[in-house]
């Protein structure tokens, strides 16, 4: 213990955690956008299982509704990646679906940016009608 007039040493150096390089690389990596299509929920959904599928990446849908997962081996440090994507239908207005996507890895962010233009090439026009769902009440 040291008395009231002798110096303290100083704290220990700054060692970095095992997790901030990962946490770096996450960062890094990282992709988050938001888009909106006029594509139905399940329509979008489909589309991304399918390309993601293609790329060599595991995708199919989560628990929750109008959500998937993506996950992927190993990329640059990371151990492997994951990502994911949900669409909800009618946001806004009907026939407008809002879509999240977020990923992160050496190759699945760049991925996730791909599908994000490719879902903005697929886009309706405004006026076009929107297709008839089996849930509607007729």
């Amino acid at each position: 213990m040291a008395n009231a007039g002798e110096p303290t040493a100083p704290p220990p150096a700054s060692v970095p955690s095992p997790s901030s390089a990962f946490d770096a690389e996450l960062q890094r990596t990282a992709f988050q956008k938001k888009g909106v299509s006029r594509l139905p929920a399940k329509e979008v959904l489909d589309l991304a299982i399918a390309f993601f599928g293609e790329r060599g990446y595991r995708a199919g849908r989560t628990g929750r509704p109008n959500q998937l997962f993506v996950m992927g081996k190993a990329e640059g440090i990371l151990p492997r990646v994951t990502g994911e994507v949900s669409a909800r239908a009618d946001v806004g207005k009907p026939g407008v679906t809002l879509v999240t996507m977020d990923a992160a890895g050496e190759r699945l962010g760049p991925a996730m940016a791909e599908f994000a233009r490719m879902l903005r090439a697929r886009r309706r026009p405004a006026d076009a009608p929107a297709p008839a769902t089996d849930d509607a009440v007729g």
